[in-house]
């Protein structure tokens, strides 16, 4: 077989498939994670200056500007120079993502209106996602150290065809660095945030001898509460600079993964990953600043453990009758986590009530992953094969009720009951996709999917009343994507696929205190599995050192879940130990829809502009007066950059404006009846110090974040009001051997 490179204006075809069946699994856990495409190492995130190779979208190495589906992707070159908490906060300025959480380990993905388990979080393509998180909230891109990732890549739409359940709005795949060069080479760093007084080192090590190759690494962080700025934020007003409560951590991680890389066809690898986090939590501004009476909310993580162990095989121009490339992958993982929820609310003068749940749970995970690339004809390229991961919850609750002001003594009720039942969560998949190119224009990606998901419950101590239960489902999908190369620079991009989503154990199963502290949710085994219907057109251009790219999308969600509030025959609200009553449900139909546009020009001497603009809408189809909007409606962002040509110095300034929201529901919320809009804008700035002779190089950092110390919060932390922090200044020394 003929090794041919693939070049954004060569012709789709036998040199197309080759060259993707060749590089398909350098992106693997086992080879690496990242094509080593110089070039992209200085690409930018949206519209690429360069074409950097990504892999998320189809499995197999493509240039970005051939993907058949909107992606964007952040690169080393962002993730060192922005110097991020974790990835999710380069996601701010790319083009429909949105970021929900705060605090410098908390922050977790959006994309085009979704969030939650309906986006799925990877790690060199393994799933992170465990099926017991709630319903809206992702599992955390935190467990991954962002000082050892290569680049992210984010598919801004469904995905089940190749990765399954949870991937029904998008995909988030964090590709971590592997050693690219013989001998021994490093990074060692220090970081410093004021406004959390953040204290942050680590160190890393990336080794190649021969066939074996080792990498290894770790973090350790500090950061307090951060403060918010005084202003206003709709009906919010904060007369001083306000601490935001729980939104510190103590948090460390390690990573090491050894391989075995020889000439042949054959190679193994295994890692070994750890988190540790203390003292974090959801963030908070005590409402008795902006609206007193309103019941006091404090979620906090006292602790959390993550760990993982995963072990691979890859195989290389085989050239059996059934793969030309075999890769398979298994992992265990197990997470252990403390959850407190403390509700406080006054009955009156000398009155109060306070609701104190301690929750204890262990989420153990194993997986496995085989897939099988082949050549079936000289235009024709097979990925196929099956996944399966199952999952147990554990726990423990204690809830405390304490009532004060009535009598001469508090009154406390307590309760061990779980929230939860035992659980088993598994799903088994299998899939198949070809590419295919039909002429030296036209190519199409189109694959299918059928996933069967079980969920079980198990005789638990507490839950006697509660009979065990085994719920399957089961479903098919499939996706259409083509892209049609008009010349000139320019090209066409089209895709229509279907997706789904299975209920997780918490929207089944879970009878307790919502995370909000809010209301009491009951259980609903009866959900039925979310799916999808999505559809994608735009059109990309690159040429002379200009690109744009623009994207319409509309996602319809069936059988969407939603939590709905119960009433009584009267009218009146259900209500479960004093608290309004909630259930999931599914709501048919739910409809969101966009439009995406970006470009990036090349300047003159080392000088780059860039932006984006973003308007989505999100609606439920059947019941008109019923918001689902949970993020921006309207954004637009820039950035002009200027480069040094040696690399000596650069300096950027960003601006983000996010437009009002009305189509939200917000209640009694001292905010409003929308969510008022908000300019941000950074200062970066990076200095190339000194370089020794011995290959050492010393570079400092520096960031300014929300310049104009505006009080705001990103919509999706608005209604549980979270600001974001005041102005800060963010300093970190890197040195690289």
């Amino acid at each position: 077989m003929t090794i041919t490179s693939v070049s954004g204006g060569r012709p789709v075809g036998r040199c197309l498939v080759a060259a993707i069946l060749t590089s398909a699994f350098l992106t693997s856990p086992l080879a690496g994670q990242a094509a080593r495409d110089t070039r992209g190492a200085n690409s930018d995130t949206l519209v690429f200056r360069v074409d950097p190779i990504v892999v998320t979208a189809t499995r197999g190495a493509r240039e970005a500007s051939r993907i058949p589906q909107p992606v964007s992707v952040v690169q080393q070159r962002e993730l060192v120079r922005k110097i991020p908490n974790t990835v999710t906060d380069l996601f701010r300025t790319l083009p429909g993502l949105d970021v929900t959480g705060v605090g410098v380990n908390q922050g977790r993905p959006q994309i085009r209106g979704q969030r939650g388990q309906r986006i799925l979080l990877l790690e060199d393509g393994l799933r992170l996602n465990n099926f017991r998180r709630q319903q809206d909230f992702g599992e955390l891109p935190a467990l991954v150290d962002v000082t050892g990732v290569e680049r992210v890549e984010v598919v801004r739409g469904p995905a089940s065809v190749l990765y399954g359940s949870d991937a029904i709005g998008g995909v988030v795949n964090i590709i971590t660095r592997s050693p690219r060069e013989e001998g021994l080479h490093g990074t060692a760093s220090l970081k410093y945030g004021d406004v959390e007084a953040q204290k942050a080192g680590s160190a890393r090590i990336y080794g190649r001898f021969g066939a074996v190759s080792v990498r290894a690494g770790g973090t350790v962080r500090e950061a307090d509460p951060y403060r918010a700025p005084s202003g206003s934020f709709g009906g919010i007003e904060l007369e001083n600079e306000t601490e935001v409560l729980n939104s510190g951590v103590r948090d460390r991680s390690v990573d090491v993964r050894l391989g075995w890389e020889p000439q042949g066809h054959h190679s193994v690898f295994g890692k070994f990953e750890r988190y540790e986090a203390d003292d974090a939590g959801f963030g908070s501004v005590d409402p008795a600043l902006y609206d007193p009476g309103a019941p006091s909310i404090d979620i906090t993580y006292p602790s959390q453990t993550w760990s993982k162990l995963t072990a691979g095989y890859l195989g290389r121009e085989l050239g059996t009758a059934l793969a030309d490339q075999v890769q398979v992958l298994a992992y265990g993982q197990d997470n252990e986590r403390n959850l407190d929820l403390a509700f406080a609310l006054g009955l009156g003068p000398g009155a109060r009530m306070d609701i104190l749940n301690q929750n204890f749970t262990d989420i153990r995970t194993y997986g496995f992953r085989a897939e099988a690339r082949k050549l079936a004809t000289p235009d024709l390229l097979l990925t196929y094969g099956l996944d399966v991961v199952t999952e147990r919850a554990d726990g423990t609750d204690l809830n405390t009720t304490t009532i004060t002001g009535f009598g001469p003594s508090p009154i406390v009720d307590t309760s061990d009951r779980p929230q939860l039942p035992e659980s088993r969560f598994t799903t088994l998949g299998a899939f198949l996709q070809g590419e295919v190119g039909l002429t030296d224009r036209l190519s199409f990606v189109a694959g299918g999917r059928y996933q069967s998901a079980k969920a079980q419950t198990f005789r638990t101590p507490g839950l006697e009343d509660q009979e065990p239960l085994d719920i399957t489902d089961g479903t098919f999908v499939a996706s259409l994507n083509s892209l049609l190369e008009l010349g000139g620079g320019f090209s066409l991009v089209g895709s229509a696929g279907r997706a789904f989503r299975s209920p997780n154990l918490i929207e089944r199963f879970f009878d307790g205190q919502t995370p909000e502290g809010s209301g009491y949710q009951i259980r609903n085994p009866d959900l039925a599995a979310e799916t999808s219907f999505n559809l994608d057109l735009g059109v990309r251009f690159r040429r002379d050192g200009l690109g744009f790219e623009a994207f319409a999308f509309r996602n319809k969600i069936y059988d969407g879940i939603r939590i709905e509030p119960l009433v009584n025959p009267d009218g009146t609200p259900q209500q479960v130990n004093g608290l309004n009553a909630y259930r999931n449900t599914n709501v048919d139909e739910l409809i969101f829809r966009g439009v995406e546009v970006g470009a990036d020009v090349g300047l003159s001497h080392g000088v780059t502009a860039s932006g984006n603009y973003t308007w989505m809408d999100a609606k439920d189809a059947l019941n008109q007066e019923n918001p689902v909007g949970e993020s921006f409606n309207s954004k637009v962002t820039g950035t002009l950059e200027y480069a040094h040509p040696s690399d000596r110095f650069w300096a950027a300034w960003e601006v983000r404006h996010n437009g009002a929201r009305k189509d939200v529901e917000l209640g009694d919320n001292v905010i409003g009846e929308v969510l008022p809009s908000f300019t941000v804008q950074t200062l970066r700035a990076g200095v190339t110090v000194f370089r020794t002779d011995s290959g050492q190089t010393h570079r400092l950092q520096v960031a300014v974040t929300n310049l104009t110390n505006e009080l705001y919060a990103e919509f999706s932390n608005a209604s549980f009001f979270r600001p974001e922090p005041k102005r800060n200044l963010t300093l970190a020394w890197e040195v690289s051997f």
